[in-house]
C-alpha cells in the first residue's frame, strides 16, 4: 500500500519494538539471514499475503449483543424495536463483554484499528467498559464519545454538560492509554438527534481540543427532510453551517448527499466513511462513492455495528464495496481491487489522522500488520493477490495479526483472550436479556 502499490514476492518485514524497520524482497542468498538469527520472534508467511492492518472506520461494538434479532426492519423500526430496548436493558459488564467480542472479531478479520461510535450512556461506566475491552483485546481503538440531546428515545438523551463533561474526563483518563493504542474523539450522534446549540458547541470543542468529529450524516432520505424542515438546510449543509465540517470530520454513510454537499466535503477535506453492508441491510441507499473518488474525496470503509451487518468481517466488506458500486452504475470497471484495499488501509489512516504512521507497510510506520492464508480451496490458485483478497478471502482466512509490534492473533486465534470463555459468558447474558425483554417486546421472543 505504498505510493507505488509495490508488491514484494517473496518479501520480508523486520520489526523492532512497535515499528517497522525494513520491508523488501527476500533474497535467495544468505545476506538477510542475520535478521532471522537476531530476532526474538519469527513467522514464516509462506503461502500468505501480508497487508497493513485494516482500519474499520465505523462500528458500534455494543451491538454484538443485538445481531440477528431481526433482519427485516427499516432504520427507524430497527432503532425503536431492537437497539433502544436492548441498550436500556444492558448493564455495564454487558457493554464490556459485547465490546470484547467485537474487538476479537475485528482483529480476527484483519482490523487492527477500530473507530467505535459509542452513544449509550445509561451507566457512567459504559465508556470505560468499552475502552477496557479495547485494551484487553490488544486492538488499536478510537472511541468517538457519542451524544444526543434530542434522541428519539428520551431515556438516552443527555444534556450538553453531561456530554462535554464526560468527554473531558475520557480525554484526561484514557487518551493515549495502552502505549498510545487508545484515542478519544467527539461523536455527535446524528443531525436529527442533536440540537443546533449542541452542534455549535461541539464544533468549538473539537476545534479547541483538535479532536476528530465522527457523525452519522444523510443515512436515509428522511433525515434530509428532518433538517430541511427544522433549519431549511440539508444534513451536510447544517454540519457546515454550525462549523463542524473540516479535515478532522468523518462523515459516516453520506448516502443522500447532493452535488453541492459533495463539493463542501471536498473543499473542507473531510472524509467519508462508507459502510456498504449496513446500507444494503437496512435498505438505506447507496453512497456516491465512485463520484466521491473522482472528486478527490477521501473515502474509507467501515463495517458499521453488528446490529446492522450482522458481523464485522472486514475482509467481507471489501467484496461488498466493489460489487455494490459496479451493479449500481452498471459498470464493471469501477473500483478495481487495489483501490478497494487502499480504501481499507491508507484512506482509513488518513481519515483518523494517522497517515504518517499507519496504513501501509513501510519503514518508520507502526507495526500493525495482518497475514491472510491464501492456500485455501476458495482462494487458490491465484493470478493476482489483490483480486484474491477482495473477492475470495474472508475473515476466517486471517492467520496472524500484529498490533503495535505485539502478536494479538496467531493461527487465527486470539493470543490475549480466552475466546470461548467470553463467548459463553456473553451468550448467558444475551439469553437473560432476551427473557427480560420478551415480555414487553415480542420480537425478542421469536426464535426460528
Amino acid at each position: 500500500m505504498d505510493a507505488a502499490n509495490q508488491i514484494h514476492k517473496p518479501g520480508y518485514i523486520y520489526i523492532e519494538n512497535d515499528m517497522i524497520r525494513e520491508v523488501g524482497e527476500w533474497k535467495p542468498d544468505d545476506s538477510l539471514d542475520h535478521l532471522k538469527a537476531n530476532s526474538s520472534y519469527t513467522y514464516d508467511a509462506s503461502g500468505k499475503v501480508v497487508i497493513p492492518g485494516i482500519i474499520n472506520g465505523h462500528t458500534h461494538l455494543f451491538q454484538t449483543f443485538m445481531r440477528g434479532v431481526s433482519d427485516h426492519s427499516s432504520l427507524a423500526e430497527w432503532l425503536k424495536e431492537i437497539i433502544w430496548p436492548m441498550s436500556l436493558a444492558m448493564e455495564p459488564d454487558d457493554f464490556y463483554l459485547a465490546a470484547l467480542i467485537g474487538c476479537i472479531e475485528n482483529l480476527k478479520s484483519g482490523a487492527t484499528y477500530i473507530m467505535d461510535h459509542h452513544y449509550i450512556h445509561t451507566f457512567p461506566e459504559n465508556d470505560a467498559s468499552v475502552l477496557r475491552a479495547m485494551v484487553d483485546s490488544g486492538i488499536r481503538g478510537h472511541l468517538a464519545r457519542g451524544g444526543s440531546d434530542l434522541a428519539g428515545e428520551v431515556r438516552l438523551r443527555e444534556t450538553e454538560e453531561q456530554i462535554f463533561g464526560s468527554t473531558e474526563r475520557l480525554l484526561d483518563e484514557w487518551d493515549g492509554a495502552a502505549s498510545d493504542r487508545i484515542r478519544i474523539a467527539l461523536g455527535p450522534l446524528n443531525l436529527y438527534g442533536c440540537s443546533r446549540g449542541y452542534l455549535e458547541r461541539a464544533a468549538v470543542f473539537s476545534r479547541d481540543r483538535k479532536l476528530i468529529s465522527h457523525v452519522h450524516v444523510a443515512e436515509t432520505s428522511g433525515q434530509i427532510d428532518n433538517t430541511i424542515e427544522r433549519y431549511g438546510l440539508r444534513n451536510l449543509e447544517l454540519l457546515h453551517n454550525v462549523g463542524l465540517l473540516s479535515e478532522q470530520t468523518q462523515v459516516v454513510h453520506g448516502i443522500w448527499l447532493d452535488d453541492g454537499e459533495l463539493e463542501l466535503i471536498r473543499d473542507k477535506q473531510a472524509s467519508v466513511i462508507h459502510c456498504p453492508v449496513s446500507n444494503m441491510y437496512l435498505a438505506s441507499g447507496i453512497a456516491r462513492v465512485p463520484e466521491m473518488q473522482q472528486m478527490g474525496i477521501n473515502v474509507a470503509l467501515g463495517t458499521d455495528g453488528p446490529g446492522s451487518n450482522n458481523c464485522q468481517d472486514n475482509l467481507e466488506v471489501l467484496k461488498f464495496t466493489a460489487c455494490l458500486h459496479k451493479v449500481n452504475e452498471l459498470d464493471a470497471t469501477l473500483l478495481p481491487p487495489m483501490d478497494v484495499l487502499r480504501m481499507a488501509t491508507m484512506n482509513g489512516a488518513r481519515a483518523v489522522g494517522r497517515s504518517e504512521n499507519l496504513g501501509s507497510l513501510e519503514p518508520g510506520k507502526k507495526a500493525d500488520l495482518v497475514t491472510v492464508d491464501m492456500r485455501k480451496a476458495h482462494i487458490s490458485p491465484i493470478h493476482r493477490a489483490s483480486s484474491a483478497l477482495v473477492y475470495n478471502a474472508n475473515g476466517n482466512d486471517v492467520d496472524l495479526v500484529i498490533v503495535n509490534g505485539e502478536v494479538v492473533v496467531e493461527g487465527g486465534k486470539s493470543t490475549w483472550i480466552d475466546e470461548q470463555e467470553v463467548i459463553q459468558r456473553a451468550q448467558q447474558r444475551v439469553d437473560a436479556l432476551r427473557a427480560k425483554l420478551s415480555v414487553q417486546y415480542p420480537i425478542f421472543s421469536i426464535r426460528e
